[in-house]
């Protein structure tokens, strides 16, 4: 995107003398949409060919189109009084270089805790009940659906040791919700009396 691309009253405001305070702001905008401009193009280099479409217009040339790409993430207040931030979707942010996307999108999972279940909910959108695998251990869950239209994936980890036999789902609208009992812990013994010789 170049200065030419935006309108008119952007153009006069970054190109007016208004002083060197200013002036400071357009070079940090200048050097904020170059560096978006290179972060863009390096994404677009590394999508999935089965992320990048052509379209034909109405007067007979081509454009590509990306996508779809879903991000997104939701934030809620943990047992212990601190934030906990989950992010969702299908790109993943990389510690070097520009975002991943992958394949499979991660849905938006809330897991509730009572005293003697763990309800995991997860949003599946656009999916049939028959698509979803789910798989489950004593201390993680695992969601999954790979059909053509929908790819979906996350490996949950539970906050306590789960009953999987015994647990239930269901599916209505979008939204999964397995219910798993709670393991009762083996209460530990507090010790063995020593005798004194």
């Amino acid at each position: 995107m170049s200065i030419d691309d935006y309108p008119e009253w952007f153009k006069k405001r970054r190109t007016s003398p208004q002083g060197p305070f200013f002036s400071d702001i357009d070079r940090m905008f200048h050097e904020m949409e170059r560096m978006m401009e290179e972060e863009f193009k390096t994404f677009t280099e590394k999508v999935p060919k089965e992320y990048v479409k052509e379209r034909k217009l109405p007067d007979g040339s081509t454009v590509k189109e990306l996508g779809p790409f879903v991000y997104g993430y939701s934030m809620k207040i943990g047992p212990d009084g601190k934030p906990e931030i989950q992010e969702f979707g299908n790109i993943k942010k990389t510690l070097k270089g520009a975002p991943q996307v992958k394949e499979e999108r991660e849905p938006l999972v809330d897991i509730v805790e009572t005293s003697t279940e763990l309800r995991v909910v997860a949003e599946l959108p656009g999916v049939e009940k028959s698509d979803i695998k789910l798989h489950g251990t004593e201390d993680s869950l695992e969601i999954s659906v790979d059909t053509p239209q929908s790819k979906y994936y996350k490996e949950v980890t539970l906050p306590a040791k789960v009953r999987v036999k015994e647990a239930s789902s269901t599916y209505k609208n979008g939204v999964l919700e397995v219910i798993l009992p709670k393991a009762e812990v083996a209460s530990k013994p507090k010790g063995e009396p020593i005798n004194i010789g």
